[in-house]
């Protein structure tokens, strides 16, 4: 069942501002401080297309499921190219496989197609700046990867399945 967060932009003082409406979240403490915000602004500004968040969560028994889910919604309010899609991993059985997801919270992060890429976890510490780094790429339509890589990498025939595991130090 798809879950949606309400944003509703209001006029200030002649200053657009985002007002975001999350009734599950309750008087949960912010995770994206102000000044951390204006910096995260900054940086999405490089954005060029709308970039889909596709979270994947469970209500019980999930650890940092909550703070997941927030962190992507307090990002949402960031930047008006972002949307996001929240699911429930146990009753949303066909989002699950259309994304392949084994495991949550999950992330699937796209614009108008699945670009494959996935956190899985809290995308918090360094993971939070690789979040950044994924949502610019996937706006951008562009990997970054430079063009003999690419010419490599349209050599292979086979699906593989790529994981990069990180750690907190």
């Amino acid at each position: 069942m798809l879950q949606s967060v309400r944003l509703t932009r209001i006029l200030l003082d002649g200053m657009s501002s985002t007002v975001l409406t999350t009734p599950d979240l309750g008087d949960a403490m912010e995770l994206i401080s102000d000044n951390d915000a204006l910096e995260i602004r900054g940086r999405l500004q490089g954005m060029v297309h709308p970039v889909k968040l596709v979270h994947f969560t469970q209500e019980l028994n999930l650890e940092y499921g909550r703070e997941a889910k927030q962190l992507l919604t307090e990002l949402l309010a960031i930047s008006d190219k972002l949307s996001l899609e929240v699911y429930n991993f146990l009753l949303d059985k066909d989002k699950v496989s259309e994304y392949g997801v084994d495991k949550v919270p999950a992330t699937a992060v796209r614009n108008g197609k699945d670009s494959g890429i996935r956190f899985y976890g809290l995308p918090a510490g360094y993971e939070f700046a690789t979040l950044l780094d994924a949502i610019l790429s996937v706006s951008l339509g562009d990997s970054g990867l430079k063009t003999e890589s690419r010419e490599k990498l349209a050599n292979v025939s086979q699906p593989v399945h790529l994981e990069v595991f990180v750690t907190p130090t």
